[in-house]
């Protein structure tokens, strides 16, 4: 596995990153064992960039890294989260804890962190994102108590997730940021107008979450039956009526065309955003071994200019029906 830079501080990670989420939240099932496997399969790849947040679980998910990495901290780069303030209880039906807030006042920065240090059960964060941007709090105050992290000796580096422009140039400001979160994929490409100019301008790498569009991209979803009761996509605007059954429409293209290449779609898709620049590190998401291993093998895809436009022609920007998220979250990003 290649690597690649994040940032002008110093920050180098495998080219291609291991979104820890669906192990423990929002996904469906869940199989410890599985999950730890995987995450053991992609050390030994070359997959050393573990993503993950103290909201997954909520609580939870940063204490199966722990265990995963249990004897092997030193190759592993893990990039963790505060701000999005989750109910230790699960709602009523059943289903997933709620979202109760976003806090990025400096008191539950601190907090956040110390707590997350130890259910990773190490001394140090590798990467340490705001998750969501907290209007009410500037953001200067916000990374002012996450620079004070770095001088600790608590975390190493700054990231932010789903920040608009304006807010990533105030907050690289007061403390160089390595890294900006965000969904980016094939049916997700709003980066392209601001947010990757910006990163450039500023030399702040690019990590895409969802870079197979939560699981569409691989045209494995072919109903909205598939999602168990308790899978997030259920309530996600792009799999639900009509947008699902247009959608699948171009994702049938997708599939057509990776056929032709002779790799899965999602690999496809996956190596389109690799070649979108040296800067971007994706990070699919994946609790099973053999998904890992068919997303690994997209980092040695190469697309020809040809291919590129072939996939720009199937799939233009702005052809995907339907929001990427829920109208009360599609307020919680860019901002």
């Amino acid at each position: 596995m290649q690597q690649r830079k994040l940032g002008r501080e110093g920050l180098v990670v495998s080219a291609q990153g291991l979104g820890c989420m669906g192990m423990s939240d929002f996904y469906g099932e869940r199989d410890e064992r599985e999950a730890v496997a995987t995450i053991h399969r992609a050390l030994d790849l070359g997959v050393n960039f573990l993503d993950t947040s103290d909201m997954y679980g909520p609580f939870t998910n940063e204490e199966l890294i722990s265990r995963a990495i249990k004897g092997r901290r030193n190759q592993v780069v893990i990039a963790t989260k505060f701000g999005i303030v989750r109910s230790n209880q699960p709602a009523p039906n059943g289903g997933w804890a709620p979202i109760t807030g976003v806090s990025g006042r400096p008191e539950y920065v601190r907090c956040a962190c110390d707590a997350s240090l130890k259910r990773l059960g190490v001394d140090y964060i590798d990467l340490y994102y705001q998750h969501r941007v907290d209007t009410e709090v500037p953001i200067e105050e916000t990374v002012g108590a996450m620079a004070e992290l770095v001088w600790a000796g608590k975390v190493r580096f700054l990231g932010l997730s789903e920040a608009a422009p304006p807010t990533i140039r105030r907050a690289h400001k007061v403390h160089p940021v390595s890294a900006l979160q965000t969904e980016y994929s094939l049916w997700s490409r709003e980066p392209e107008d601001e947010i990757l100019p910006t990163l450039r301008e500023l030399g702040i790498g690019f990590v895409p979450y969802s870079p197979l569009g939560r699981g569409f991209l691989t045209g494995q979803l072919k109903s909205y039956e598939d999602f168990p009761p308790d899978d997030y996509r259920r309530n996600s605007p792009r799999f639900q009526g009509e947008n699902f059954a247009k959608n699948l429409q171009l994702v049938a293209k997708v599939v057509d065309l990776a056929a032709r290449k002779g790799v899965t779609a999602g690999q496809l898709a996956l190596a389109w955003v690799l070649a979108q620049g040296d800067d971007i590190v994706p990070i699919p998401g994946t609790k099973r071994i053999k998904y890992l291993e068919e997303n690994v093998r997209a980092a040695d895809i190469a697309l020809t200019p040809e291919e590129l436009a072939a996939i720009a022609a199937i799939i233009p920007r702005g052809a995907v029906a339907g929001d990427r998220y829920p109208a009360h979250m599609i307020k919680m990003v860019n901002r």
